[in-house]
């Protein structure tokens, strides 16, 4: 029988679903195809349901007993708000844009009744509330970034107060664009919208911007407040940031720190614990995660919680650890109390979830009689079930319970694996005793997020660990269950202890950190005392350890006099190497006088033995293989191809490598050695603790070391390129060279070792000293890289590199030198040289002709652009954006030039298979918009609307503007073009995609504010489609005509509302003749009866629907005589 994963021992949580809330739903008639949930939330004694329908579901927790419907002739609920400080109040957004306050006086025993209907953001769309934490106040956010509280008063005051006191709606700010999330604490408003997070101070009126850094989608941002043995420490603010990143920010908004969790997201997810799934554990870690969290929520004293289309996500901020992630597919939202989790999703599903404890969910399981998913989570968890924390609650008599509760006839395997678990537990003291007195047990290990292993060296009993945890279990078992009726315990979740590893809080927040945000899981709270010396050699190897990291301890000023020597040692080293003779000549091309066979026997022995590992499906598919196999590789190609800087490389890796077994050894030495409690084996430890964290400090200073030499970089000229081969390669050897080398390039493995360094962090200081190190590896194996995979790595990972561009380029300069187009380059012009490209061709996709447009940009500029269109798509528009990155307007003029030489029906298909990847359509997008294009001031007015006739102004690239909005795309991407076009004012666009993603408020509105009737035509589905539009056209035209048509004189004289000198504007009179001609005099009439607008109709009106009517009556007289004439005619044949 193949033995299950086993989860490790840091994760001791798990999420359970505990419970299944389907029956509820399907009372509820919120699982029909009609009718489905739209959102959610929760509180201590509710949780709400809105439904599409206009219902809004209150039910009561304790047993799902007590249910009230409110409904909404408004429209679907949209956003649901339980006030956590009087649950007697709800707020609920519907699909219309209104803000309804609910009293639902159940303390009086009454009905639920209105306390008032806020239309401050009718016809937008609410993306966000939040109830205050103190007073009887709403905060409401929509889409277009308008943020505004409405204070409530409430009916308990008297219905004297109640009537004549006015609710009033405080506009608190608007944002730059739509609100993400809000979150209110101790008088400070959070707004997260899509560009960054805002702190607003709601009683002194102040607001701050949260960091410098702008982002784009969206980041959510909560409070994180102070744990209740905090003292005097201010809450904090966590912010979402991409690439799995979060800042940490004091309550003033400054920015304090970013942690970083991508790598720490590589490790596979943990398994929901549910009755109706078979919980599966790979085992396998997976490739490290660079999400965007949407929204961030405070989960009880320690947590903040997220999710994503693939799963959620929980993470301890403080210490910078991820609690757990489990997969969980389709999540539209997430309303938590606690550590519960009602999950709401796409399909209107709602999943309650639980955050327990492996061994209270086990006990609870147990207690609903689930036993064979109780037993399969006591094997899947059995490190954190063997703990001493968990024996307390899972004794060894509950687990021979859960045992006997099993079928040994059809459920073997998993008695088998459980027995084997019981075999594994002690009695309690024995296990206590035992780890108190064992310093080499498996306890005494641990294992860092890096990989490190360190030795702990344990100085107290048991309670040292309970001690250290989150939260000290204060309470027996049996004192929980006095407390709290057995009846709500199932309901009631509490995180008694949320500790990943064995560390307080306190201890996180002023512990060390390893170099890429690498936090120790342990740290000792108090300095080691000092110790006798042990064995002669163990000293003399950590003696020698500590003055080699120290020549990494040295100031600024004579580091460079310390690399030099190191280089005059390392050169002295390579030449007691190369003795004798005989073997440096082999190493010599030049004065090679082996046949080339033979000189290239190893290379070609390392290579093929790398193509067959690489061959294995399960190398190929683990990126962590593949780079350890490369480079394994690259020390091969090093030793045949390699300057001396890779020489001195190797050397020094060669070192490390020699240091990392002498450690091995020195852990195997102690773990192999007595465990009699003897002081020289805890002085063992201590010294190799010590000895680990001097590794931590030399990992650091190299970190550090290769960053100030990626400074030092001056450019990619500052060596040679080794652009031809130094000897002589068979053309199958070579491609196979080349082959390994571009892989080795587009895996980041540039040098022993770098690979490891590349994988550790994303943060700016791995980063900046991988750029450097493939500018150098391009410059030492040029002659071995596939130059067109090269170019596509560059643009698509090292798009953030300058510099690495340019190594490139100057590659192929080098490569080019002697061509005949460098040559005519010095003394020809412009148009011979363009004639000469054009000779030498065809081109195909060769990056040679990259080469020559750059030598053509540089000395022509700008003017040498427009021509290159012609070399289309041999030289494609990514690649001409490469060349004048510096300066984009270049860009933009090229691909304005490239699309107006095709033809009209053949330049959206041309644009469309540009644009690779698809990302790129908002950058062009943002270029055409900002370049050519007319003053802001001009276009959009203080508040943000469109000023009149500003859709006339003339735009440069109007044409691509249009071209790249009218292309296919994800509703996404078409949000944020609409952001687009509206923050710059074109009008065209964004009424072309406001339409295009059904936002026809939104479109009217502008319309309205453009003021020009033309814009109302039928055929791209700008005209009113429903009368509700039209009574809300008619409201629009009425509250702009005075401010558009009654301020200033025109040609001297006023221009009255109905004036026949603006025929085209916004006007009651021309939106109601407008009507009158799509739906008929007959039926306009009672319709501007009913908005009360029939006496600001003029003569003119009056005529024209006498016209209108005339015509009506002909066009059905001209149809009845002519289905007359038909109809004689059919019974002419019949007969």
């Amino acid at each position: 029988m193949a033995s299950a994963p086993i989860i490790p021992d840091s994760y001791n949580h798990v999420l359970a679903e505990l419970e299944c809330l389907d029956p509820l739903l399907s009372a509820l008639r919120l699982d029909s195809g009609r009718l489905k949930c739209t959102c959610i939330d929760v509180s201590k004694r509710w949780l709400a349901l809105g439904s599409s329908g206009g219902g809004l579901n209150l039910i009561q927790k304790d047993g799902w007993k007590q249910r009230l419907f409110l409904t909404h002739k408004e429209g679907a609920v949209s956003r649901v708000a339980c006030c956590s400080h009087d649950e007697d109040y709800v707020a609920v957004a519907t699909s219309q844009g209104l803000i309804v306050v609910w009293e639902l006086n159940q303390e009086r025993r009454g009905k639920p009744e209105r306390i008032y209907v806020s239309s401050e953001h009718k016809g937008r769309k609410i993306t966000a509330l939040r109830w205050d934490t103190a007073a009887l106040r709403v905060f409401v956010g929509d889409h277009v970034g308008k943020v505004s509280a409405i204070k409530i008063n409430t009916s308990k005051q008297g219905k004297a107060a109640a009537t004549f006191v006015m609710f009033p709606v405080q506009i608190i700010t608007t944002v730059d664009s739509r609100v993400v999330q809000l979150d209110y604490l101790d008088g400070r408003l959070l707004i997260s919208s899509l560009t960054r997070t805002y702190l607003c101070d709601t009683e002194r009126q102040k607001f701050w911007k949260i960091g410098n850094k702008e982002r784009d989608g969206e980041f959510g941002a909560c409070f994180f407040p102070a744990g209740k043995n905090s003292g005097n420490q201010q809450p904090l603010i966590y912010c979402a940031r991409p690439g799995s990143r979060m800042w940490e920010v004091n309550f003033d908004g400054e920015v304090q720190s970013t942690h970083q969790f991508k790598q720490l997201l590589s490790s596979p997810p943990l398994p929901v614990v549910s009755p109706s799934l078979d919980p599966h554990y790979t085992g396998s870690s997976c490739s490290p995660q660079s999400l965007s969290f949407p929204k961030l929520l405070y989960l009880t004293e320690h947590c903040v919680m997220t999710w994503t289309e693939k799963g959620i996500y929980i993470f301890l901020p403080q210490s910078v650890q991820v609690l757990l992630w489990s997969e969980v597919k389709d999540i539209q939202d997430i309303a938590v109390y606690k550590s519960e989790l009602f999950c709401l999703h796409t399909n209107g599903k709602v999943v309650h979830l639980s955050l327990l404890l492996v061994d209270r969910c086990i006990e609870r399981l147990m207690r609903r009689g689930f036993w064979t998913l109780a037993a399969r989570v006591c094997c899947l968890f059995q490190n954190a079930v063997i703990s001493c924390r968990a024996r307390k609650n899972l004794p060894l008599e509950r687990l021979e319970h859960l045992k006997s509760q099993l079928d040994a006839s059809t459920q073997q395997d998993l008695t088998l694996q459980l027995e084997g678990l019981i075999s594994k537990l002690e009695p309690l003291d024995s296990a206590c005793s035992s780890r108190r007195s064992s310093i080499s047990s498996h306890e005494s290990f641990s294992v860092l997020d890096s990989g490190i292993y360190r030795v702990i060296s344990r100085r107290g009993s048991q309670s040292d660990e309970d001690s250290n945890s989150l939260h000290s279990q204060t309470f027996s078992e049996d004192e929980r269950l006095k407390e709290f009726p057995a009846h709500q315990e199932d309901e009631q979740v509490e995180l008694d202890n949320v500790s990943h590893t064995s560390v307080t809080v306190e201890a996180d927040r002023n512990e060390t950190f390893l170099p890429f945000s690498i936090p120790l899981s342990f740290r000792s709270p108090s300095p080691l005392v000092s110790l006798q010396a042990v064995k002669e050699s163990v000293s003399s190897f950590v003696r020698k350890t500590t003055e080699k990291i120290g020549t990494l301890h040295i100031s600024p000023d004579a580091r460079g006099r310390q690399e030099a020597k190191d280089d005059e040692q390392l050169q002295e080293l390579n030449v007691n190497l190369e003795a004798p003779p005989q073997e440096k000549k082999e190493l010599e091309p030049q004065s090679c006088q082996l046949p080339e066979e033979d000189h290239l026997r190893d290379l070609k022995a390392a290579t093929a033995e790398a193509i067959a590992k690489l061959q294995d499906p399960l190398v190929l598919l683990e990126p962590q293989c593949m780079r350890r196999v490369l480079q394994e590789w690259l020390i091969c190609l090093e030793e045949k191809f390699g300057s001396k800087e890779h020489s001195a490389s190797a050397v020094k890796n060669h070192k490390t490598v020699c240091a990392e077994e002498q450690s091995a050894v020195l852990r195997e030495n102690l773990r192999l050695g007595p465990t009699d409690g003897d002081p020289k084996d805890k002085e063992r430890n201590s010294i190799l603790e010590n000895y680990t964290e001097k590794e931590n400090t030399e990992e650091t200073c190299v970190s550090k070391a290769m960053c100030e030499n990626s400074t030092d970089f001056k450019g990619p000229l500052d060596c040679g390129f080794q652009v031809s081969p130094p000897c002589v390669i068979e053309p199958d050897v070579q491609k196979d060279l080349v082959e390994l080398t571009t892989l080795c390039f587009e895996m980041s493995v540039f040098s022993c070792g770098s690979g490891d360094a590349e994988e550790s962090s994303d943060g700016s200081l791995p980063l900046a000293a991988s750029w450097t190190l493939g500018c150098r590896f391009m410059r030492s194996y040029f002659f071995l890289l596939d130059l067109k995979r090269l170019k596509q790595c560059i643009i698509t990972i090292h798009a953030n590199s300058p510099n690495v561009w340019e190594t490139y380029i100057a590659g192929l300069k080098e490569l080019t030198c002697h061509s005949p187009v460098a040559l005519a380059m010095e003394n020809e012009d412009m148009l011979k040289i363009l004639k000469l490209l054009h000779d030498l061709g065809p081109w195909d996709d060769s990056p040679l002709l990259l080469v020559h447009a750059q030598r053509l940009y540089e000395k022509f500029g700008e003017t040498a652009l427009r021509p290159l269109i012609k070399f289309h798509p041999s030289l494609l528009p990514s690649d001409v954006k490469q060349l004048c990155r510096n300066d984009p307007a270049h860009f933009l003029a090229y691909l304005d030039s490239l699309v107006k030489s095709k033809p009209e029906d053949k330049r959206s298909s041309l644009l469309r298979s540009v644009l690779q990847p698809e990302s790129v359509r908002l950058d062009w997008l943002r270029l055409a918009v900002s370049h050519d294009a007319p003053q802001r001031a001009n276009t959009v007015d203080v508040e943000g609307n469109p000023r009149p006739r500003s859709h006339l102004f003339t735009w440069g690239y109007s044409q691509l503007i249009l071209l790249l909005i009218k292309l296919p795309a994800n509703f996404v991407t078409k949000e944020k073009m609409t952001d687009i076009c509206k923050s710059h004012g074109f009008w065209t666009g964004y009424l072309f995609l406001c339409l295009e993603l059904d936002r026809r408020i939104e479109a009217f509105t502008s319309i309205a504010h453009l003021d020009d009737l033309s814009l109302l035509n039928g055929e791209d589905g700008s005209i009113p489609e429903t009368i509700e539009e039209w009574k809300f056209l008619l409201q629009l035209a009425q509250n702009h005509s005075t401010a558009f048509h009654h301020h200033g004189p025109q040609n001297g004289n006023a221009v009255s509302s109905g004036s026949p000198s603006c025929p085209d504007c916004i006007t009651v009179e021309n939106v109601a003749l407008l009507l009158a001609k799509a739906i008929g005099p007959n039926r306009a009439l009672p319709l501007l009866q009913e908005c009360g607008l029939t006496l600001e109709m003029s003569e003119r009106f009056t005529g024209v629907c006498e016209i209108l009517r005339i015509a009506e009556k002909r066009q059905r007289a001209l149809i009845q005589s002519m289905l007359e004439r038909c109809d004689r005619f059919l019974w002419s044949q019949q007969a």
